[in-house]
């Protein structure tokens, strides 16, 4: 696999979805969580998308239970979760794990590409961010604590 187009994944309501439709554009792509305390992180991650959509970015959710059991409800709770609370119209892919032996092929490239520094290359909780340029490449990963309203320059600076 040579870049995020080689992949595929479900998306929330369970259909097959190959990455290469974002051929082109830059993808913040994020694990997320509704139980976690950084689920705010919601609404900066939609300002974003709404931000930058027409300039061809768009922001991928990848919900994700492996960190304190954090998103336990199914593709329809965490749908209605994310549009009731937080009016996300950003794609939501199906959940997922992201580190581990049944880690999804995606996110096991994108921490190859680009590890955790110090803390090793698995993810280390939920809201971590990945930046992918046009062309597919991984450019740079963000910690959960970094709040999508600080990745504007980074997204300015790769459109």
């Amino acid at each position: 696999m040579t870049s995020i187009y080689d992949f595929t994944a479900r998306d929330i309501d369970g259909v097959e979805r190959p990455l290469s439709a974002y051929r082109g554009k830059v993808l913040l792509i994020v694990n997320t969580a509704s139980q976690c305390g950084f689920t705010y992180q919601y609404k900066g991650l939609e300002a974003l998308h709404r931000k930058y959509a027409d300039k061809g970015v768009e922001v991928l959710g990848f919900p994700c239970n492996q960190f304190g059991k954090q998103e336990p409800g199914n593709a329809e709770e965490i749908k209605n979760f994310c549009s009731l609370n937080y009016d996300v119209t950003f794609p939501l892919f199906a959940k997922i794990d992201v580190n581990g032996p049944n880690a999804h092929p995606l996110y096991d490239y994108l921490t190859k590409q680009k590890g955790g520094g110090l803390m090793g290359r698995g993810i280390k909780w939920n809201f971590t961010k990945f930046l992918i340029g046009r062309d597919g490449t991984v450019i740079a990963r963000f910690p959960p604590t970094a709040k999508p309203e600080a990745l504007d320059r980074e997204i300015e600076r790769v459109l």
